[in-house]
Formats: C-alpha cells, structure tokens, sequence
C-alpha cells in the first residue's frame, strides 16, 4: 500500500486555485461511491452532473490519472478530490481493483511494455560517422542563423531601443522565428520573452539592454566554441539550444542521495507547458532541477510531489555548474518528511548570495537559481521580504497567494523556505514549518527562465 500524502501535497498537483478550491469540496465520502485502493492504485465514481457519474482512477507510483469528466484541466477536480479524500484516510483497502480501474491500469501496462519495445528496436548503435556528419551540418545552420542575430543585435544598438515598447512583437518576433530555423531554440526562446521585458514598468530599458548584451555575449562564445573548456562549451551549447538525448544523460555517473522535492513552478508559453521541479540533496547539500514538458495540450509529468524526498540516483547534464538532471534509478518508494534535513552549512542570505554568484560566473545566461533558506518572513506595509537570523534579507515577490502560506505556516517563528531567485527577488514555492510541508498554491505567478 502506497504511503498516503498530505493534503498538501495532493493540492500541489492542481493545474490552478480554482482547481483546488473546487476538489476541497469534492473530497467527502458524500459524493463518491465504489472507492478502493489496492498497492498503487486509487479509484471511485464521482457524482456529476450528467446521468452517471464519473470514474476517476489514479496511479500512485507513476502520479498518473484518468477521469471520465470533460475537463481539460488535468488533474481534474475529481482527480484532486479523489486523492484528497484518500490522503485523510477516506478510502478503503480492499483486495482486488475495480473493474474500470483495472482495464485502465493493464492498459498502461501495455502502453509501457510497448514503448519499452520500440526503444529496444531504435537502440541500435548509430554509425558514429553519420552522426558527426549529421552534428556537423546543426552547428553550421546554427553558426549562420547566429551570424545573422549579430547583425540584427548591433542594429538594435545602432538604431536605439527607446521604441521597442511600441512594436515589440513586431521587432522581436521575425528573429525569433529565424533562430527557430537556424536550430537554435534556446536563443528564439530568449527572444520571444523580450516583449515582456518592455512592459515592465520603469527602468525597462535598461534591462532589455541587459538582455541583448546577453545575446550577444552567447554569439561570441558559440564564435569561439572549439577554445571553450567543455564544461563551458556544453553550457553555451545548452543555452543555444542544441539536444542532448536523454539516453546519452542517464549513461552519467549517478549522484545517488535522498533528494527533496522543493516545489514546483510551470509556464505556458501557449503549445508549451513547461514544468520545473527543484530538488535538494540531503547529504550532499546541493541543488537539482527537472524539467519536464506538455506540448500539444498534453500536460508535463507531475510525478515529483513536492514535500516529499526519494532515495534516488540522479544524471545530471552536461554544463556549469551541474544543475538539471534527470531521475535514475530509485532505491526505495518517495515518502512525505516533516522537514528538512538539517544542512551541513547554515541556510542563509549571505550564502544564498554567494552560491547564485558562483553559478552566474560559471554560466553568465542564468536566470534563475533555487534557494532554501532558514528565515522568518516578514511584511511591512505592502512589502514582504525573507529575514534570516543574521539579519540579512531579500525581498518576496509573486502573488499574494504564494506569499501569504508562507507568513501563515510560520506563525512569526523561523521556517524553511524553499523559492526561485530572479534579479535579487525571491518566489516561494514550498515551506517547510515545525508540522509540515506547505506548498505555495498552484496559479502564484512564475517568471519564465
């Protein structure tokens, strides 16, 4: 049987806060029957409003699910109520599957037993010759798309950026769409996030310039990619966007430790969700991040539940600093701790500080860095900002949503705060106080990397 999770954790998976408003008052025995979990699964029809109701199932092991309602948000409302009403104990053991659950549940069995199938036949060894051709002729259309980014960029400076709040999409879109074809997704990325950057309040120009020596320094590294040390070269080619197979990572030497799952946050660039998971290392006291995606209305995997830790080998990417990473074999089931395990070095601003600008110095592209702080939130007036025992602090921002769990889980006493760091501000995303993991809620604002 499956550890049960905490309410938290089971609202952490919700797509928005409407979504869990909605599965709170779903998750009483009053609206479901035939409910029954055995080993990983969990399942129960839900009252609707069309003449049946709903069949709701879920797989614990793999966090997947499925529900017969119409929604497209995923989970769903019933999926999320479902598991509430599980997470307090309102679901019974029994000793057989019902039988919707169990056609759902061998039918992703032979979805994975025919995937597995497929990657055995396309495992066959590449011609290594082919394959330097094949990576020969992607550095060449990159090489020449860049050039021309180098040109646009000086026209930029030459011309002046004053205007580019007027037509913003309008200057920045047609590169991007270059860069696309050029094979350098990283940089049309980049690119298409820049509209947002001159509508965003005083100063803005300043930033964009920011923005666009950025550019134009990741030209000149790519110009000079052969003299790069690799790990640096591998972080320019990452930045660019060039693919590193998955397959090739999970062939890295593991880094095996109980990782805890900080918290996620998700962005929607309109065919694209992207998930990002933040873990910490228990012994090895360092960060990891997974990175998972939805395209085509599908939604990115939400396996890693934050509040939880897993004893797990991670492969990490390759780069500087080692940063994103994929999950390898895992040793024992992932189950809910009431806290943090105690850091080796003290979680403060000042170190906080220090490690972002280590990071930055090794890759001069980061936007975004992982923090898990021992502080005291604090708010005066209409600003919050996180206090650590030394006195040092840095501002929170994001919704009120994300930041008012974090004032209340704390009860004015010092917790553990988990949040992304972006140009010096950060965003909670999971708090850990004496009773237990609090999530920020699903739908607080995230800013894209």
């Amino acid at each position: 049987m499956a550890t049960p999770w905490t309410v938290e954790q089971v609202l952490s998976l919700a797509p928005d806060a409407t979504s869990q408003t909605a599965a709170r008052g779903l998750s009483t025995p009053a609206h479901w029957s035939g409910t029954g979990t055995v080993e990983s699964l969990v399942w129960g029809r839900c009252r609707g409003s069309g003449s049946k109701p709903y069949q709701t199932v879920v797989d614990l092991a793999g966090a997947a699910y499925q529900c017969t309602c119409p929604s497209r948000k995923s989970p769903c409302k019933h999926t999320l109520g479902l598991l509430l009403l599980w997470a307090a104990g309102g679901v019974p053991d029994v000793a057989e599957p019902a039988d919707f659950a169990a056609v759902w549940a061998d039918s992703r069995e032979d979805r994975a037993a025919a995937t597995a199938h497929r990657a055995t036949r396309v495992a066959a060894p590449k011609d290594p010759e082919q394959a330097a051709r094949t990576a020969a002729r992607r550095q060449q259309r990159v090489t020449r798309g860049l050039a021309e980014l180098d040109v646009w960029l000086s026209d930029q400076v030459r011309t002046g950026i004053a205007g580019a709040s007027a037509d913003a999409y309008r200057r920045f879109d047609g590169m991007a769409a270059r860069m696309v074809d050029a094979q350098a997704p990283g940089v049309a990325a980049t690119l298409r996030r820049l509209p947002q950057v001159t509508s965003s309040g005083p100063g803005w120009p300043g930033r964009l310039l920011a923005e666009l020596a950025q550019l134009r320094l990741l030209v000149a590294a790519h110009q000079r990619l052969g003299e790069l040390p690799e790990p640096l070269a591998a972080t320019v080619r990452s930045r660019i966007g060039y693919t590193v197979i998955a397959e090739e990572v999970l062939t890295t030497a593991p880094v095996r430790d109980l990782w805890h799952v900080l918290g996620s946050t998700e962005t929607d660039s309109g065919n694209l969700v992207t998930r990002r998971t933040w873990l910490w290392a228990a012994a090895a006291d360092r960060p990891a991040l997974v990175l998972t995606f939805g395209a085509g209305g599908q939604q990115p995997d939400r396996s890693l539940v934050g509040g939880t830790a897993l004893d797990a080998d991670l492969h990490f990417y390759p780069g500087q600093p080692p940063l994103r990473a994929l999950v390898g074999q895992q040793h024992a089931e992932a189950e809910a701790l009431p806290g943090i395990t105690p850091a080796p070095r003290r979680r403060t601003v000042s170190r906080l500080v220090d490690d972002h600008a280590a990071a930055r110095a090794q890759d001069p592209w980061l936007t975004v860095w992982p923090a898990l702080l021992d502080v005291r939130p604090a708010r005066g007036g209409r600003k919050w900002r996180l206090l650590d025992e030394a006195g040092d602090s840095l501002p929170a921002r994001g919704s009120p949503e994300s930041l008012w769990p974090a004032l209340a889980a704390s009860g004015g006493d010092v917790v553990t705060v988990a949040a992304e760091l972006f140009e010096g501000g950060l965003f909670p995303i999971g708090v850990w106080p004496r009773q237990g993991y609090a999530s920020a809620p699903a739908g607080a604002a995230a800013v894209a990397s």
